[in-house]
């Protein structure tokens, strides 16, 4: 346990934001399921909507630096690609 003031309020907001980068990475992978669900049922339009919402939520936690914005563009370009290879 650190001892310096100011190492100790960097230990509280370092939990603070794991918290919300655990939180922002949890929702992504539950709309990724739901997307991938949606394509396994052969529900398209559903599955359209889901990507939109995936590429949004990816793009915001590429933003607030909770992931790299190389990755969530790779996350989506993925997604797009088994969406459009699902639907030809």
């Amino acid at each position: 346990m650190a001892n310096i003031k100011s190492a100790k309020k960097r230990i509280l907001v370092i939990n603070k934001k794991t918290e919300s980068n655990k939180r922002r990475k949890s929702e992504i992978k539950t709309y990724i399921r739901k997307f991938e669900a949606a394509l396994a049922e052969n529900d398209y339009e559903k599955a359209k909507e889901l990507l939109r919402i995936c590429e949004k939520k990816l793009y915001q936690a590429a933003a607030k630096n909770t992931i790299h914005k190389n990755a969530a563009a790779r996350k989506v370009s993925r997604l797009s690609h088994k969406l459009n290879k699902a639907a030809a």
